[in-house]
């Protein structure tokens, strides 16, 4: 598929690798395969003259191709709008699949009405790019409106339309909202017309997209189209932990992929016994600790122990059958069986190299060593360099002894603090002739 950046799809290798900013707003968006588009029609054929167009934010409608232009997906079209001028869309689908697309959204032929104008022509998209470039900086200006206004709402995105001449603003809200003079200010800040519309919070995740807890894009931005309610209910079929920051996701709803597996868990559940909390053994009573449903393995154990007994579906049914006569098995097991052969662990093959290095190799000792290392070398260089161990002649007024070690000038044993003080002064002074 051809973004509207390059019209053919040519210019980038699959997938187009602009991350969102290609004038598509994202290539991966709600994308229809259109398997028939190889396909050799009669020479008869007459080609559907509706057409899909796609515009930003997953939107997709229905326009009649009333000039029978021969566009490709891709192509960047101006199309009709109910309040007048024009928009910039880019075409998803065309031919018979959108007669398709029209039955699955439930829509009739004769409501579909608005028509596509021409091909975009350079200034059309040069100045749609204009429009698309200023709406990131008029939704924050609106939301500081929002927010002066002292609005309980929350502004989640602004689409202009393509002739720069009305905006849509998208917000979130959990009731009513008095935007009228909201609806004012911007008029006259953005000197044009605006039409305010709300949102749910999963449409909102759809149309800002995201990834999601699993690394991928989101459902709801990329394919999803119907919202179905999702319940607690579909999370404790599955045994999942009723966690609301794990089961929750980015619209602050439950995930709509809890709803994905539901029907293989429900058919699952159908073997499993019903009221098997608790069973009563000669033993003791046993509580239901967990249920494997795929596995089918009911993990039962006794209020004193804490070691976990796995137990087949026909062996728990049986015992319930028991207690509802009255009698009570010595055990959950049965007389001379063992539990189930539980799946192997198998190990990682490795090798145990505790010991092997020691805690402390990283410790001052060995940087001691080091340095006491570096010295030596410096000394062996030394000899190298005077094998006959010469000492360079001492300077005017130095003694040999000083000039072997400069730190002899020290007197540890003197006590007097001002010792080093007085030979600096006496340093310093001029000298006398006597």
């Amino acid at each position: 598929m051809g973004c509207g950046s390059c019209s053919t799809g040519g210019c980038a290798p699959a997938g187009c690798k602009s991350n969102g900013s290609c004038l598509t707003n994202g290539c991966s968006k709600l994308d229809v395969y259109d398997w028939l588009s190889n396909m050799d029609m009669p020479s008869n054929y007459k080609p559907f003259n509706i057409v899909e167009i796609k515009f930003k934010g997953s939107r997709k409608d229905f326009y009649i191709n009333h000039e029978n232009l021969y566009l490709e997906n891709g192509e960047l079209v101006a199309v009709e709008t109910t309040t007048g001028g024009y928009d910039i869309g880019h075409v998803s689908l065309t031919g018979e699949l959108v007669r398709m697309q029209i039955k699955k959204k439930h829509q009739k032929l004769e409501d579909i009405s608005r028509k596509i104008y021409r091909r975009a022509t350079p200034s059309d998209v040069e100045k749609w790019k204009l429009a698309k470039d200023l709406e990131w900086e008029t939704m924050h200006k609106a939301r500081k409106l929002a927010i002066e206004l002292g609005l309980s709402m929350k502004l989640s995105d602004v689409d202009y339309q393509g002739d720069k001449t009305k905006a849509t603003f998208y917000y979130t809200a959990e009731g009513r909202v008095d935007f009228r003079e909201l609806i004012k200010r911007m008029a006259d800040q953005f000197r044009i017309r605006i039409e305010m519309r709300q949102i749910g919070m999963r449409q909102e995740a759809s149309r800002l997209g995201g990834i999601g807890s699993c690394g991928r894009e989101l459902c709801c931005s990329t394919w999803l189209t119907d919202f179905k309610t999702v319940s607690t209910s579909a999370a404790r079929y599955q045994n999942l932990s009723l966690n609301t920051l794990k089961l929750a996701g980015q619209c602050g709803k439950l995930k709509c992929c809890l709803n994905y597996e539901l029907d293989t868990y429900m058919d699952a559940l159908k073997d499993i016994p019903d009221n098997a909390d608790r069973l009563e053994t000669g033993k003791g009573t046993a509580r239901l600790q967990k249920t494997d449903i795929f596995k089918k393995l009911m993990w039962f154990s006794y209020p004193n122990e804490e070691n976990w007994i796995p137990l087949p579906l026909d062996r728990v049914k049986e015992i319930q059958q028991l207690n509802k006569k009255g009698t009570k098995p010595d055990d959950l097991k049965e007389a001379g069986t063992d539990s189930p052969a539980l799946p192997s662990r198998k190990e990682p093959d490795y090798e145990n190299v505790v010991g092997q290095d020691s805690l402390t190799r990283l410790d001052d000792g060995n940087r001691r060593k080091k340095k006491n290392n570096n010295r030596n070398k410096n000394k062996s260089q030394f000899v190298q360099n005077n094998p006959n161990n010469v000492i360079p002649p001492a300077a005017p007024g130095e003694k040999p002894d000083q000039q072997k070690n400069p730190n002899n000038n020290r007197n540890p044993g003197n006590k007097n603090p001002n010792h080093f003080k007085n030979r600096q002064n006496n340093n310093n002074k001029p000298p006398t002739n006597e």
